[in-house]
């Protein structure tokens, strides 16, 4: 089916991307402007992942409203993984079912709202750790917000129905995190990838391993879609994930070569020239990046989020 989307449109709100089925878009697409989605079948409604916080996720649902009844009576959520900017909103949901890998479930206990929060108000005190965090956090509000766990786990794959319609939910993580789920709709070649892609910047590895980011890149590109909802970013098509793994193949040679000489995994990321990738934004995630692979070559190296977020704001320039 011809998607409902102009190509190259870029603005806040739903775009209907199939028959019934929307993106919800958050330029510019950088740090905790991910996107979600809606789909319908019949009366019955499949929320693709909710926002950062309380009132971003409000925004869109009754975004949603407007469009559609149907969007009234969600009766299940899929949270593509454990990041707050995908799962935060999860409390205005309350009734819903709430799906997502088990792996995932376990993740979002690491990092709840309240964490975040007390993470905020300290970052005044935490020199360029803290500025870095304000810059990319600082439009958010993580208080008072309680993260509705997930109702529903699943390993591997699940396949729904949303009344008539087939939705597949599919594990490809470890890889952005530990759980990483793409949502499959076959019949109209749609798939969201939740942060699978990142499209127009940088991904960033929290959990790996790059390799099975790639092979993630790979399930995603064998499943043949036409449209593709990224986690961030705006609407693309197959080129867009073909483009991120050929960007982790050439950066997991770079990163060898570096590794190989002795440097360090931060000396490395500054060293790195980005070529074909320079216009990608959210370059500081290149040494985080950098130290994935760094351990998956076998070194010992840092993967708590706050030492990363100080490496990331190391990493830019001064």
């Amino acid at each position: 089916m011809t998607p409902h989307y102009e190509k190259g449109r870029y603005e806040k709100g739903p775009v209907e991307v199939a028959d019934q089925v929307w993106a919800y878009l958050q330029p510019d697409g950088g740090w905790g402007w991910s996107n979600a989605g809606l789909v319908l079948g019949g009366d019955s409604a499949l929320l693709v992942d909710t926002l950062f916080d309380l009132r971003l996720t409000d925004d869109m649902l009754r975004a949603f409203k407007k469009l559609t009844p149907a969007a009234e009576h969600i009766g299940t959520v899929v949270n593509t993984h454990a990041n707050g900017d995908h799962c935060f909103g999860n409390s205005l949901l309350r009734g819903a079912e709430i799906v997502s890998s088990r792996a995932s479930a376990q993740e979002m206990i690491d990092l709840p709202p309240a964490r975040l929060a007390d993470l905020m108000k300290a970052a005044p005190s935490l020199g360029p750790t803290g500025e870095f965090l304000q810059r990319i956090f600082g439009p958010f509000s993580f208080d008072g917000i309680e993260l509705l766990p997930p109702t529903r786990t699943f390993d591997g794959r699940l396949d729904l129905h949303i009344g008539d319609r087939p939705v597949s939910l599919i594990e490809v993580g470890p890889a952005h995190t530990r759980g990483d789920v793409v949502v499959h709709l076959p019949a109209e070649s749609v798939v969201f990838t939740g942060d699978i892609l990142f499209h127009g910047g940088h991904p960033i590895v929290w959990a790996g391993p790059v390799a099975n980011w790639i092979t993630a890149c790979e399930r995603v590109l064998e499943l043949g879609p036409t449209t593709i909802v990224p986690g961030h970013g705006p609407l693309a098509e197959a080129s867009a994930v073909e483009a991120l793994r050929g960007y982790f193949e050439w950066l997991t040679q770079e990163a060898r070569i570096r590794y190989d000489a002795g440097m360090s995994a931060l000396d490395a990321a500054r060293d790195i020239q980005l070529g074909d990738y320079a216009g990608w934004s959210e370059g500081e995630r290149l040494a985080v990046n950098v130290q994935a692979l760094y351990r998956d070559f076998g070194a010992t190296g840092q993967d708590d989020p706050l030492a990363l977020m100080a490496m990331m704001s190391s990493s830019l320039p001064s």
